[in-house]
């Protein structure tokens, strides 16, 4: 568990303080400032799933339908004694959370994108009865409504009437001779709840009635009419029978609510629950955080890190973007190391930001193990931790008479106490407040003792002997916060790999020091400090050269990923063009195909009709016609009269077969070619290569008929079972050899099923030449199983 001391020092009070601003009532305020990081890895998974899924909504515009609502854990405490009744004023905040609760039912009743949020909030209903019951009984004042019930909306209407009776005999009272005269003035009031008028009081024995009130000064009895006492006395009891059923419907409603005390409850948290995600949904979004990943491996990843509290900050003040922080711990940083870095001391100088980078990633693993999205880019990830382990700040203690140094030191030593392998460790100015070659001793020990635990450690440092350190030791690397030598600014950017320089010679003379101190100063430091950081220029100048050739290398890549998209899409262009030109060219022959058919139909029917060797010439024409249109897809090649010799194989266009030439006569230019038993004398135009066709017994006789099939055309097909497009298929050649078998009527068996092939059979049938007409079939032919044809 993440210590109290802990959170408040990285400020992750002020990030839950942050979401609270979004919540809806004091009870998800308080539910907010209860969140804590998490050691559940699948608690974790689970919260940032549902705040995605409400972020998600968003994105598509949806907002939860929340809206402002107050605690009821005090009303649902008053009303679970028996027989307790609340006053109607305090039933009133169960109509925000009623209302909201049904709206957010039915937000996610049908909704398929958001299981997370339907597994926390599936059992929201809103208690339907219960809140009928209040809106039909208590208006948003805590009145009670005359709707509340018959009884109630009776007696009220009695009492308006007797109540304008009671109004309009005063007005005539006051109008009377008799009593005109001894009124004090001529309106009409109440007092003690009965109806008087104000009488002079030197005539009150004037006027007949009772006195309930006298004015302040004296001179005004306000009495009360003795013949409308009975009228108020029925009054009376009319609002004794109104407060009655009142009670009476503010019980039942109390009964209901206490019947359904425990659903509430249960249901009222699931509320919270959703008000808290959606805090942290809207909070992320403004942000632009994104969710990290949790691993239980050891090791930190920050990509893209900003502080959420400078980032709102900065976002506020308009004043711009904030560095982002890219910082690894816990793998090879270095291409040529495998020495997992566990160990990590951020230098530079005063101001470069060393310690926002220190509460930057402490902040943000805080946040991330509370299942809070984090300012950072999608490729970070955090360990799942038992412990985060700080020593942050001036830990100077006057009450305890404790120094900086022997503060650090002491909770440093609880440090090292509770550090293992499942805590991450953050130190600030190790080493300081002492002695710096004994501090730095005692920091190096430490560092080595928390590398040995297994923990990882970040910290910063200003002493030189922890650099050299941390240099020579594996396990253990280097980083620095870059400055601009020129400016003498900080740029707030993290270099891992090399440690920083204080300047603090440049920056006192740029803030004033007088020359002649700086060059003392500078005369004090001694060769190897010299040398040292003459060395860490180097190495800054190298790592400059380093990154320029990395640039060019990724602008390279890019370059030629760029051509390579390019290549990708033009081939993707021709890969379309070629496919749109084979459809089109298909669609063309599917559309001959079609001509044909039609074609071939009509001369099949003339031919039936007729029986004549004209018809047989028209089928000749329009195979011809067929082959011609289908030689515009596939053209053939040509023979050359020279190219061709006896013996050689041909295709003979005239029978669309192939057959041996026997005889080449070069003077006339024409061949004998031997086809199965024909022999026949063509025109070389006639033929062309080989098609690999062998010569059929079914080649045309002189007479040009068909041979005569052996067995008879049936006068039934059964397409049940079928595919409408393979049962249409068959059908057509069914029609045409019935056709031309010369039969009158033909039996289609398609059964009836859904019903889709019998009226896919019933369109194709209607309108085809062949057809004269058709007709269900008669129960004893099959009903509507079958279809009964007449041929024309």
């Amino acid at each position: 568990m993440i210590r109290t001391e802990t959170l408040r020092t990285l400020e992750f009070d002020k990030i839950l303080s942050a979401v609270s601003g979004y919540a809806h009532s004091d009870a998800t305020r308080g539910e907010t400032a209860l969140i804590r990081p998490l050691d559940d890895r699948e608690a974790i998974v689970r919260r940032f799933g549902q705040v995605d899924e409400i972020r998600r909504l968003r994105q598509l515009g949806i907002d939860l339908s929340l809206r402002s609502f107050e605690d009821i854990a005090p009303l649902l405490a008053a009303v679970r004694p028996d027989g307790a009744v609340l006053d109607p004023t305090e039933l009133v905040v169960l109509f925000p959370i009623l209302r909201t609760m049904t709206a957010i039912a039915r937000q996610f009743a049908y909704r398929t994108d958001i299981p997370l949020l339907r597994e926390l909030a599936g059992t929201l209903t809103g208690f339907p009865d219960l809140l009928d019951e209040l809106e039909v009984s208590i208006d948003s004042e805590g009145e009670i409504l005359d709707s509340a019930s018959p009884l109630l909306s009776d007696l009220r209407q009695k009492k308006r009437h007797l109540t304008e009776r009671i109004r309009r005999r005063l007005a005539e009272i006051v109008r009377e001779t008799g009593v005109a005269t001894f009124l004090q003035d001529d309106f009409i009031t109440q007092r003690g709840g009965r109806w008087v008028i104000p009488v002079r009081m030197d005539s009150k024995g004037m006027v007949p009635g009772v006195v309930h009130d006298v004015s302040n000064s004296g001179e005004t009895a306000f009495m009360e009419p003795l013949e409308i006492i009975g009228l108020a006395n029925e009054l009376e009891n009319l609002v004794a029978e109104e407060k009655a059923e009142m009670i009476r419907i503010v019980r039942t409603i109390c009964r209901m609510i206490r019947q359904d005390a425990d659903g509430l409850e249960e249901q009222f948290r699931i509320l919270v629950r959703l008000d808290v995600l959606n805090g942290i949904a809207l909070f992320a979004d403004s942000l632009g955080a994104e969710t990290p990943e949790i691993t239980d491996a050891r090791f930190i990843r920050v990509r893209e890190g900003r502080h959420p509290l400078l980032a709102l900050m900065a976002r506020k003040r308009g004043t711009g973007r904030v560095v982002p922080l890219d910082l690894g711990l816990g793998g090879a940083e270095r291409p040529d190391s495998h020495v997992a870095n566990q160990v990590m001391v951020i230098t530079g100088p005063n101001a470069g930001g060393k310690t926002i980078s220190l509460k930057t990633t402490g902040l943000l693993h805080l946040m991330a193990l509370a299942g809070i999205p984090v300012p950072a880019a999608s490729t970070s990830s955090f360990p799942l931790i038992s412990d985060l382990l700080v020593d942050i700040g001036d830990e100077q203690s006057i009450e305890q008479s404790l120094s900086t140094f022997s503060a650090h030191v002491s909770n440093i030593a609880g440090i090292l106490e509770r550090a293992d392998r499942r805590t991450v460790v953050l130190l600030d100015e190790l080493g300081t407040g002492t002695e710096p070659v004994q501090g730095a001793a005692i920091s190096c020990a430490v560092l080595a003792d928390l590398q040995d635990k297994g923990a990882l450690v970040i910290a910063t440092t200003h002493l030189t002997d922890i650099v050299g350190f941390v240099h020579k030791r594996d396990g253990m690397v280097n980083a620095s916060m870059e400055f601009d030598r020129q400016t003498l600014t900080p740029l707030y950017r993290l270099t891992v790999g090399e440690p920083g320089q204080s300047h603090s010679l440049e920056i006192a003379r740029r803030y004033g020091l007088p020359d002649r101190v700086v060059a003392v100063a500078t005369g004090m430091l001694s060769r190897m400090e010299t040398e040292f950081h003459e060395l860490l220029a180097e190495l800054k100048d190298q790592r400059r050269r380093h990154e320029e050739a990395l640039a060019e290398a990724e602008r390279l890549r890019r370059d030629a990923e760029e051509k390579a998209r390019i290549a990708r899409e033009r081939l993707a262009e021709a890969e379309a063009r070629r496919r749109e030109a084979t459809e089109k060219a298909l669609q063309e022959a599917k559309e001959i195909v079609r001509a044909a058919r039609r074609d071939v139909n009509a001369i099949i029917e003339e031919a039936r009709r007729e029986k004549s060797r004209e018809a047989r010439k028209k089928i000749d024409e329009a195979e011809a016609a067929v082959e011609a249109k289908l030689q515009e897809f596939h053209p053939e090649e040509t023979l050359s009269l020279d190219a061709v010799r006896e013996g050689d194989t041909v295709l003979v266009k005239a029978i669309g077969h192939d057959g041996t030439v026997t005889a080449v006569d070069r003077r006339t230019g024409r061949l004998r070619v031997r086809a199965g038993a024909m022999e026949l004398e063509v025109a070389a135009t006639d033929v062309s290569p080989r098609r690999g066709k062998a010569t059929e017994a079914k080649i045309r006789t002189g007479s040009g008929r068909k041979p005569v099939p052996d067995t008879e055309t049936p006068r039934e097909i059964n397409l049940i079972g079928l595919r409408v497009d393979d049962a249409l298929a068959r059908l057509e050649p069914f029609l045409n050899h019935a056709s031309l078998e010369g039969y009158g009527e033909l039996r289609i068996v398609h059964g009836k099923g859904t019903g889709a092939l019998m009226r896919a059979v019933r369109e194709y049938l209607d309108g085809h030449p062949l057809v004269l007409e058709f007709r269900p079939g008669e129960p004893f032919e099959g009903g509507e199983g079958a279809t009964v044809v007449t041929l024309r």
